[in-house]
């Protein structure tokens, strides 16, 4: 969208790398996917709480160890969110 003076307000839209990985997403990236979208709907919206929700739910990390902060921050860059 361009206003009246010609500026455009915000950046110009990307494509997301991750949308349009050329697989299918693992049960394990759903599983984890889902469970964040809930605990956001949820208004859970700080990592410390994403964090307990998480192990609260029994979601564990590809390892099978519990979430910390530093573990979800590690798996986020390595899945490429």
């Amino acid at each position: 969208m361009i206003d009246p003076f010609g500026q455009r307000p915000y950046p110009e839209p990307y494509l997301n790398p991750r949308q349009a990985q050329t697989r299918p997403p693992t049960a394990y990236e759903t599983l984890l996917a889902d469970a964040i979208e809930a605990a956001f709907a949820a208004g859970v919206w700080d990592l410390t709480g994403l964090v307990a929700r998480l192990n609260g739910e029994g979601i564990r990390t590809p390892d099978g160890q519990p979430w910390t902060e530093a573990r979800y921050e590690a798996e986020m860059r390595r899945l490429g969110a």
